[in-house]
């Protein structure tokens, strides 16, 4: 696991290399990554955009932007979490992942980043 504290907002992430839909001899590599968004603080947030910087050896990175997490813009009251899962495909089966959630303080309707903290990918197939 993954883990690290911005602004009071703990965002843990524990990576998994999804062998049943990766197929290594077509360069796909699929990993599967679950997150749970801690609120430490004492203010509700509502999550509103993601950045993602994906990095794929061999291939270089790219940066995904979008709108809340998995379709949704979901609120977290103070010492709540909210946890979910998604997934990534990279070509050389070797990478690492990070990023930024943009949070809006519901009490000052102020916005402000957290961090997702690095983490790598490395799929069981170069392990062996």
């Amino acid at each position: 696991m993954f883990s690290k504290i911005t602004s009071n907002i703990k965002v843990s992430v524990t990576p998994e290399y999804d062998s049943k839909n990766s197929f290594p001899s077509e360069n796909r590599f699929v990993f599967k990554y679950n997150i749970v968004i801690e609120n430490l603080g004492e203010f509700p947030i509502k999550i509103l955009k993601r950045k993602w910087l994906i990095f794929d050896v061999g291939f270089g990175f790219t940066e995904v932007v979008g709108d809340g997490v998995i379709g949704l813009t979901p609120d977290v009251q103070p010492h709540d979490e909210f946890a979910y899962f998604s997934n990534v495909m990279l070509r050389s089966g070797v990478g690492n992942m990070s990023g930024m959630y943009l949070v809006r303080n519901e009490e000052t309707k102020e916005n402000f980043e957290i961090d997702i903290p690095k983490f790598n990918l490395l799929s069981a197939v170069l392990v062996n």
